[in-house]
């Protein structure tokens, strides 16, 4: 894949108006995106999740295309430890290089992969196609697992099936009762908010648990404030409530459920008062929320507040368990669901990023499922190699002995969102070979050997699906800049270099040819030209065959029917047949078709506060900014709105401490400290202090998180550590 042949391939025209989706949250609220000269202006568009609205940064999202700091050239670091510009061929040969040299040194799995959730379904499938397929490594996994991996593991483990919400967003609006655990909607998926409207207005009742009083809890009929890791002590308190005053649901019980006996034992321990010690939530606010969630339509929905646990799928299965023996599930108007919070955190998942999966959900261990895509892939089922490890544990062993030597980065900022950040620097900066594909040099990217500069969601082709497993279209407004390529070009390009040929040439030394659509795209000839197309609409046509028949059904979906119907909901196995905005009304997809009751009981966090450390830390987002920061920093608007990184603590907590608004404050745990000024609150905790997590530096909050993870999902216990502070 020569630069040569790139520069022959003949322009594309595209439209001066396209409908997208914006490139930020699991919302993807729709939008219009217009060429006005050399500027692109964000309109908005009537689509069934947003109705015609944006948050700030959906609305200032086109301003990084053209944003100064945009990488347009590869760069390569050399002998005198500088980035430096370089070829595309110079820079996919080095990456071609470093990938031999330690696999044949290490083996296979000394290559690891690290993808995002916010790469298209398209991408997240190519990347866990090249891990396994071009690499055969074992070792690939994504930041999503550090966002919906417990209620995931929840999720299949009840019913059978992970899809966050197995029902539209509309039928928020259409419960009598709502009750959001973890969950901040108004500052993270502020268009949400729409629908939560409608529904107080048909006389709704809303229902907050959250430890701080946050912007969504303010509109709240009543409002939960645990202390941070108690979320399943109340729940199990509000199912021991429900079976007391007998609000259980028995008919649904008998009829589609197995497993209600040893739950039903297992809550009787949970008495109110004693959870009330506990947690801190009055016996009178959790017989109100009880008695409304079984007093008509109710829908329970958690969040990260509750899932970034160690005990995180307990968590989530201890609402699950509440929503089944109200007879929630299924019910119209009812259910329970999961607020995804990545922009493809669903799709990204279904398709092959996660270390245990394979396209369509499927399971690597499953021996069915291995034949099936492997069929498809054309490679012999026993070359896949088997399970990897999660997110954290990889990057945790990365240049330890028997660990990974090299990594690729795709779509993801681990030095700022990883917990215990530094030591996941340090392993980052210990490798033999580090490669990052972004579009702006993040904290990461300024580590690598190699950084790759890859084309924006407005430049190109692509489908994503939202939190209600509804997939969409993505379209181009634009080509990316000269000297900038999509993440598919590159996979193909690394593909055809790691084949049997020379660099720039197919297998065997067959020359490059140039096919495809897009930033000039170039495909090699052969084999990886097969296996690794750079056409979106190629890959999703393959993604539809290779998920055909698992849980994550894309088989009946095409680009065509997604733009003329608004968005398909998966499972879709038929071009002909229905799509499923709502699951379970009939049969859950486990073998008996019933759903299963999971006892959990509480336990502590992993780390408890002591004299030393005798505060908890909890950390979340602000309206502003998104994610680590690497995009939303940037923006000058959303920079003015919220410029920096802070410690909020209760004024009574200030004054044992001797703090004043503004004070720069030293928060320390165990594993390390984070800077930044106090911002003084009446509605947190007094024993609890919170910060942001999208800033880097001195006042990057996972330098302080803790890094014991949930035992099944793999999910970090971001929500929770003891700390202690004091002015610096």
């Amino acid at each position: 894949m020569t630069d040569g042949a790139r520069a022959a391939t003949p322009p594309v025209a595209l439209p001066r108006e396209a409908e997208t989706h914006c490139p930020y949250c699991a919302l993807q609220c729709g939008m219009v995106l217009r060429a006005e000269g050399d500027r692109v202006e964000v309109l908005p568009r009537q689509f069934p999740t947003n109705r015609g609205g944006l948050c700030q940064k959906g609305w200032t999202a086109a301003e990084l295309l053209d944003h100064p700091e945009r990488l347009t050239t590869p760069l390569l670091r050399d002998a005198s430890g500088e980035l430096r510009p370089a070829t595309w061929d110079a820079a996919l040969d080095r990456v071609a290089a470093g990938i031999r040299a330690v696999q044949s040194g290490h083996g296979r799995d000394a290559v690891a992969v690290f993808g995002g959730g916010g790469l298209t379904n398209e991408k997240a499938y190519a990347l866990g196609k090249f891990a396994r397929v071009a690499l055969r490594t074992r070792h690939i996994d994504y930041n999503g697992r550090w966002c919906m991996s417990s209620a995931a593991a929840a999720g299949i483990r009840a019913f059978g099936v992970d899809r966050g919400l197995p029902f539209p967003l509309a039928d928020l609006a259409r419960a009598d009762t709502l009750l959001l655990v973890g969950a901040n909607p108004a500052e993270t998926m502020p268009p949400l908010l729409r629908h939560l409207t409608d529904q107080r207005q048909r006389g709704g009742r809303l229902i907050v648990v959250d430890p701080r009083v946050t912007a969504t809890a303010r509109q709240a009929d009543l409002h939960l404030q645990p202390l941070p890791g108690t979320d399943l002590a109340v729940a199990n308190a509000l199912l021991h409530i429900a079976l007391t005053e007998g609000l259980v649901d028995k008919a649904y019980v008998d009829a589609r459920t197995t497993g209600f006996e040893q739950v039903r034992r297992t809550v009787a321990g949970y008495w109110p008062a004693e959870v009330e010690r506990l947690s801190g939530v009055p016996v009178a606010d959790l017989e109100a929320t009880a008695r409304a969630l079984a007093g008509g339509s109710a829908i329970i929905l958690t969040a990260r507040g509750a899932e970034q646990h160690a005990k995180g799928v307990d968590t989530v299965s201890a609402f699950v368990n509440l929503a089944l023996a109200l007879g929630l599930p299924g019910r119209p108007g009812s259910g329970y669901g999961c607020l995804t919070g990545q922009g493809n955190g669903q799709g990204g998942r279904e398709h092959g990023q996660k270390s245990d999966q394979l396209p369509g959900y499927r399971k690597i261990d499953d021996p069915a499922a291995r034949a099936h895509v492997a069929g498809v892939w054309g490679v012999d089922p026993d070359d896949l190699p088997g399970p990897g490890v999660p997110a954290y544990r990889l990057l945790d062993s990365l240049g330890t002995p028997g660990g990974p030597r090299a990594m690729l980065v795709f779509g993801s900022n681990p030095v700022v969102s990883a917990p215990r950040a530094a030591r996941v620097t340090e392993r980052l900066r210990g490798l033999d070979l580090l490669v990052v594909a972004d579009f702006l040099l993040s904290e990461t990217a300024a580590l690598a050997d190699v950084v790759l500069p890859v084309a924006q969601w407005a430049e190109e082709e692509g489908t994503m699906t939202n939190l209600e497993g509804r997939v969409l279209r993505r379209q181009a407004l634009r080509r990316p800049p000269p000297g900038v390529r999509t993440d598919l070009d590159i996979l193909a390009g690394l593909a055809a270099r790691l084949d049997d040929g020379e660099p720039g040439t197919g297998p065997a030394g067959t020359p490059t040819t140039t096919t495809g659509t897009g930033a000039a795209a170039a495909q090699p000839a052969g084999r990886a030209a097969r296996q690794f197309p750079t056409d979106p609409r190629v890959v999703f046509a393959e993604l539809r065959r290779a998920s055909a028949g698992g849980p994550a059904d894309y088989a009946g979906i095409t680009w065509e029917r997604i733009e003329r119907d608004e968005g398909v909901f998966w499972p879709c196995p038929d071009p002909d047949g229905p799509d499923a905005p709502r699951l379970f009304a009939d049969r859950f997809p486990t073998p008996d078709g019933r759903a299963r009751f999971h006892p959990v009981t509480h336990r502590p966090a992993a780390e408890e506060v002591c004299a030393e450390y005798p505060l908890h830390f909890t950390t979340g987002r602000v309206l502003a900014q998104y994610q680590s920061g690497t995009q939303t920093r940037r923006v000058a608007a959303l920079r003015r709105a919220a410029p920096g990184g802070f410690v909020e603590l209760h004024p009574d907590l200030a004054d044992r401490l001797g703090v004043d608004e503004g004070d720069e404050l030293v928060v320390t745990s165990r594993r390390g400290e984070l800077r930044a000024p106090a911002r003084l609150s009446p509605t947190i905790r007094p024993d609890t202090v919170f910060a942001p997590f999208h800033w880097g530096g001195a006042a990057r909050a996972n330098s302080v998180t803790n890094d014991a993870t949930d035992p099944v999902s793999g999910m970090p216990e971001f929500k929770i550590c003891a700390v202690r502070v004091e002015k610096a």
